[in-house]
């Protein structure tokens, strides 16, 4: 019988293989509808698939006295989500998941401005250090630079959304959090999307379906595998969808990655886990 460990990783590594196959969706999507559909479908499908889960007990799921942080969850994570679906569409697929992996560098100075946590220096050196792999995945190229910026903006907004998690964890069920997540995305995406109104098609609408049940599997197993597990001993496993997404994008795109992709990945991934071991090994101080 596998480990409670064990247990936990392949419940993130089935987190990461399905948010990298939503991904793919997104990326097929993008030839079909616009950013603004694609942001609103997603969040109104997986506000459909909650709704077994809320309805029942709607009065203990929905009640919380911290509407205004579920509001700046809600939009912060609205924000990196236009923001890392617009580079999903624009730029290989690894890149894209690639700096979708920055996030973790700009928690420490949320948290310090935020919670008033102490930024250590070895977490300083760490986030430099990505910051380089990131700037030489980045290089000069200008229309590849233009939208990539675009990913690590995402980053910074996914950062405060994780941050506002965090925040809320002590008193806010799982289910709570992400159900006004999605219900506030699907409200506020759908005002733009009524300015770049595409009708889809049956193969997009197919898509859009996909893209939620992708999204819903990862949500759910993501929480199962770091409620068996501490965050410090699995954060390097997500790592595992620059993996699956370079795999991806040379089936579906023949998407190849150069030797910048390679340094600047090897960089990133080696401030993560500088990151999450500083953290782990004060934790125990």
């Amino acid at each position: 019988m596998p480990s409670q460990f064990t247990l936990a990783v392949f419940f993130v590594l089935t987190a990461e293989l399905s948010f990298t196959s939503m991904a793919v969706v997104v990326k097929m999507a993008a030839s079909h509808l616009p950013n603004e559909s694609i942001v609103f479908f997603r969040n109104f499908f997986v506000m459909l698939f909650l709704l077994p889960w809320i309805l029942p007990k709607t009065k203990q799921t929905l009640a919380t006295d911290i509407p205004h942080l579920h509001i700046l969850r809600s939009l912060s994570g609205l924000s990196s989500m236009y923001c890392y679906y617009y580079a999903i569409g624009n730029i290989p697929l690894s890149e894209a998941a690639l700096l979708k992996q920055t996030s973790p560098f700009f928690i420490p100075f949320i948290t310090f401005f935020w919670f008033g946590e102490r930024i250590y220096m070895m977490t300083a050196w760490a986030i430099l250090l990505g910051f380089i792999g990131v700037v030489i995945i980045l290089r000069p190229d200008a229309d590849v630079s233009s939208v990539a910026w675009i990913g690590v903006v995402g980053s910074m907004f996914a950062a405060l959304s994780k941050s506002s998690i965090r925040r809320m964890s002590a008193t806010e069920p799982s289910i709570r959090i992400v159900f006004y997540f999605t219900t506030i995305g699907a409200i506020v995406s759908a005002i733009p999307m009524t300015w770049a109104w595409v009708t889809p098609d049956a193969h997009a609408l197919l898509l859009m379906f996909l893209l939620a049940v992708f999204g819903t599997i990862a949500q759910l197993c993501m929480t199962k595998g770091f409620k068996l597990a501490p965050t410090s001993q699995l954060a390097v496993f997500t790592y595992a969808s620059i993996i699956f997404a370079t795999i991806y994008g040379w089936i579906f795109w023949q998407e190849w990655i150069d030797y910048r992709f390679f340094i600047g990945a090897i960089l990133i991934f080696a401030a993560g886990v500088l990151i999450t071991s500083t953290h782990r090994r004060y934790a125990k101080t």
